[in-house]
């Protein structure tokens, strides 16, 4: 019996301008051990600036600012609401586009809605992070599979040997082909299961996965790196309503690499494609890669790593309350003598929450 017969279906947040559930992502689950896996409806606040209360009874899922993090004897780590701090990863960059890694605290300036805010922690070191790795699954990915198989492991195999990873496959759906593991057998395992076919809901895999990261990781610093070779044709929620979804759960950060080339590439859907990948990538902090060739994607994967593992990490607390909600912009500069221009990449901005947050780990 194929893998895929044991998944069951994964409710997708709720968004509250869309009223249902955003796509499905289903779970593989062990012999004659069926796990369904619930991500509860979380209601998105309005796009309206005005401030929006949930209510009470309503489940949040995850949280912009994080306090402290503790971990309990059964491995599940606890994200308590500071109604004040919120929490950035930061890659720096000089003129020539290298990462500039020996920058202190005192490098860092950050800026909320215009307003210098005050660096409450700073830690540069190689943290452990959750990874969902996202792979497209449509008929177009056939031939360039082989190439994104061995990219993705050399990527884990690069990675921090703490972290950890799920696989995700998607096209007109999105299925968990490994669960989270530290296993690079694993992860291979679960590549054989993924089979090209269908359209491609990158919008709905990416919602739920960063569902599914909120809820079961045992990190708060995570990822999720999409591999995909066209523009989304499938899905239920719109690109704003994705990258809406990420910032109202304080990230994940996501790196995208978009594999448009080929004789068959139609060049103005390439366009497209580019320029939503780009924006997926720069909203939440990440990259966004574009190989000419499939030979490129192996080194991206390297170049993913090191990015990953060589972030600076920022909290400060923010001088506008939570509870008058809407959305805040967030600008990092970082000056130090010897350099010249440098430049910031952390994410563009967040969406508060007042509601102490959990996010449960295995």
């Amino acid at each position: 019996m194929h893998l895929r017969s044991k998944s069951l279906s994964v409710l997708l947040c709720g968004f509250w301008w869309l009223g249902v559930a955003g796509g499905t992502l289903a779970q593989t689950a062990p012999p004659r051990t069926p796990l369904p896996l619930t991500v509860d409806r979380d209601p998105v606040p309005s796009p309206d600036p005005d401030p929006v209360s949930p209510s009470a009874s309503q489940p949040v899922t995850a949280a912009p600012g994080v306090g402290p993090v503790t971990k309990d004897a059964s491995g599940r780590y606890t994200l308590t609401r500071d109604a004040y701090e919120v929490r950035l990863n930061a890659s720096v960059l000089d003129m020539s586009g290298r990462e500039v890694t020996s920058l202190d605290q005192a490098a860092f300036h950050v800026y909320e809605d215009g307003v210098p805010q005050t660096i409450t922690s700073f830690r540069h070191e190689d943290l452990p992070v959750s990874i969902g790795l996202l792979i497209d699954s449509s008929g177009s990915m056939y031939d360039k599979r082989a190439a994104v198989d061995k990219a993705s492991l050399d990527l884990i195999r690069l990675s921090n040997p703490k972290d950890e990873e799920f696989l995700v496959d998607f096209s007109s759906e999105a299925f968990i082909d490994q669960d989270f593991t530290s296993s690079i057998d694993k992860l291979q395992q679960g590549l054989t299961y993924i089979k090209s076919s269908g359209g491609t809901a990158a919008y709905d895999a990416i919602v739920a996965s960063a569902d599914y990261l909120a809820k079961n990781a045992r990190n708060p610093k995570q990822v999720l790196v999409v591999v995909t070779d066209g523009e989304d044709n499938a899905s239920s929620a719109t690109l704003e309503q994705a990258i809406r979804r990420v910032q109202d759960l304080d990230g994940p950060v996501i790196y995208c690499v978009g594999l448009l080339f080929g004789e068959d590439t139609d060049k103005r859907e390439s366009r497209h494609a580019r320029r939503v990948l780009e924006e997926i990538a720069e909203q939440t902090g990440g990259v966004a890669y574009f190989p000419r060739s499939l030979k490129e994607v192996d080194p991206i994967a390297a170049e993913v790593a090191q990015d990953i593992r060589s972030q600076y990490t920022i909290a400060y607390r923010s001088t506008n309350p939570p509870s008058k909600g809407g959305y805040r912009q967030v600008h990092v500069e970082a000056k130090e003598k010897g350099f010249g221009k440098l430049d910031v990449r952390t994410r563009t901005g967040y969406y508060p929450r007042t509601a102490n947050t959990s996010a449960s780990g295995q």
